[in-house]
């Protein structure tokens, strides 16, 4: 028979949303605001170091980044977030969620500042530095997507905990907003103080010397929401779930949780001793994980980077998309500070009108449909309305068809957030026994940040046009926007795919959807739930959750 629930757990499972969940929403979600504009804030600067440090006013357009180095400068925070999920979720299970949490927020203020610094003016200087410290930034990162996620499932009652974790992590959308409205009203101001003409009229002169503090203190910024939140994530107490199961701790747990429920708990701790004794304590490589989860882990890891794949091509890549079909002046008809904030002003208007309402949307619904309906959903969404750009690709690319297309391109983001962006998030957090529980999102996201990788470097380099005056000057011959598109519609796809192998926690506590209640060799006497939402009774018949 499944072990009884510890009291502490109980309690947690049926309380009512308080103030404390509230305080954990904003705590472990300001993290993530500061995550998202860390990572995408790098995609409205980076023209304007182009134009900086690589312009050649002989040329007929302004400079860009080379392909190395663009690739670099994109690329190099996701390679420190995957190896930073990896480890920080390791450590979480190893050392308990706040003895590190505090931590990664350290080094996010000091990366985030640093980035902005260079050790000289010259271009080798500024890009390697640049790429140094947005490593170690992205390093950071990576260790909140498993704490955030862990923490804030571990502090939820079943019935909203897939709210509060979307909650977390629908404050990435304002993040990704709040780092386009810094860039617009930072470059409003410079481009009023200091005036310059566009690149057709004077390709020296529409680069002015001052637009180099721009990028940096746009990229600076990001480490003031971290710095708000330090004190407050000092102050949370460990996890129950962490002290009680993994750490063994029950009496601490109780005292901890009645602190913050603000009632007595009574724990019958002599009770818990005895069922401690046998407790499962398999590890990752086991094969008694591989029966429980291993399909699990592969449906979280596979869906998460294919969802990637599209999502951050997408997202780093706004602006050339932008450009390439109209939606933005063409670069030598404005000046540097104004092409910061025609691309800033575009990415306000996707975030306001596609991706902030859609991670809402996920946390309105998702303890009413599910994650998995929700994912699903989002998945054949985001296919069909890539699809609907890929398509009728000329159609949209030409004068007074661009609001059509960026309606279109809108929808896809909505999609995502409303469907898979926020459901990849959610499931591992939930899926998982406590002792792994860190370790498994922590693999997952790194599934999902080696997606993002092979999308940004990938897009970057198959976006180009076949002939030269389709692509970047020193990129080599790609194969197209429109066929970059049809290959995010795949990947989609493939997601939707692979998400017919994730489980449904709705409604369930942690510990019974990750069967950590039950013994080894023990199944579960009323039956079992398959990858596609079916639960198995046992006399053999089945239907419908």
């Amino acid at each position: 028979m499944p072990r009884q629930q510890l009291a502490v757990l109980d309690k947690l499972d049926k309380a009512k949303t308080q103030g404390y969940h509230f305080l954990a929403i904003v705590i472990a979600g300001m993290g993530f605001f500061t995550d998202a504009y860390d990572l995408f804030v790098i995609s409205i600067v980076s023209k304007l170091i182009g134009r900086l440090y690589y312009t050649d006013p002989t040329y007929k357009n302004p400079g860009t980044l080379p392909p190395n180095v663009s690739a670099a400068v994109t690329g190099v925070a996701l390679c420190g977030t995957l190896v930073g999920q990896l480890f920080f979720g390791w450590l979480g299970d190893k050392m308990g969620r706040k003895s590190v949490y505090g931590f990664t927020l350290i080094m996010m203020i000091i990366c985030s500042i640093c980035s902005g610094l260079s050790l000289s003016h010259q271009p080798k200087g500024v890009i390697t530095t640049l790429c140094f410290f947005r490593f170690w930034l992205g390093f950071g990162v990576g260790g909140d997507y498993p704490l955030s996620a862990t923490i804030m499932s571990e502090y939820s009652n079943k019935k909203t905990r897939g709210s509060f974790i979307a909650a977390v992590f629908a404050m990435q959308g304002f993040g990704i907003l709040f780092a386009a409205l810094i860039s617009l009203i930072m470059a409003a101001g410079f481009n009023s103080k200091y005036p310059a003409p566009s690149y057709n009229e004077d390709p020296v002169r529409s680069t002015v010397p001052e637009s180099d503090y721009l990028w940096r203190f746009i990229l600076m910024f990001g480490s003031v929401p971290a710095a708000l939140t330090y004190y407050w994530r000092m102050q949370m107490p460990e996890t129950a779930r962490y002290t009680a199961l993994v750490a063994r701790n029950t009496k601490q747990a109780t005292s901890d949780m009645s602190k913050v429920l603000q009632e007595e708990i009574i724990e019958d701790l002599d009770k818990v001793k005895d069922d401690f004794v046998g407790a499962a304590q398999w590890g990752l490589f086991s094969h008694q994980f591989t029966k429980r989860h291993g399909v699990h882990l592969l449906a979280t890891t596979t869906t998460w980077f294919f969802l990637d794949v599209a999502f951050y091509s997408q997202n780093l890549f706004q602006k050339d998309i932008f450009s390439k079909v109209g939606w933005i002046p063409k670069e030598g008809a404005m000046n540097a500070i104004e092409e910061v904030f025609c691309i800033a002003r575009a990415q306000t208007y996707i975030a306001l009108c596609g991706t902030v309402p859609g991670y809402w949307f996920t946390v309105a619904f998702i303890d009413i449909i599910g994650r998995f309906w929700i994912q699903l959903m989002g998945f054949f969404m985001m296919t069909v309305f890539m699809l609907g750009l890929a398509f009728p690709y000329n159609h949209w690319i030409q004068p007074g068809h661009h609001t059509g297309f960026v309606i279109m391109y809108g929808l896809t983001f909505f999609f995502a957030n409303f469907g898979p962006n926020s459901t990849t998030f959610i499931v591992p957090a939930e899926i998982f026994p406590a002792r792994l529980r860190s370790t498994c999102h922590g693999i997952s996201a790194a599934a999902g940040k080696a997606g993002a990788i092979i999308g940004a470097f990938g897009f970057l380099y198959s976006s180009q046009g076949k002939s030269p005056e389709n692509r970047d000057r020193g990129y080599p011959k790609g194969i197209g926007m429109r066929n970059s598109l049809f290959v995010l519609a795949l990947s989609n796809a493939l997601g939707l795919i692979m998400s017919l192998f994730v489980p449904e926690a709705m409604g369930k506590s942690l510990e019974e959807v990750s069967k950590e209640n039950l013994e080894d060799g023990e199944e579960q006497t009323r039956g079992s739930i398959n990858a596609i939402g079916c639960f198995y009774r046992t006399d053999g018949k089945k239907f419908k959750l």
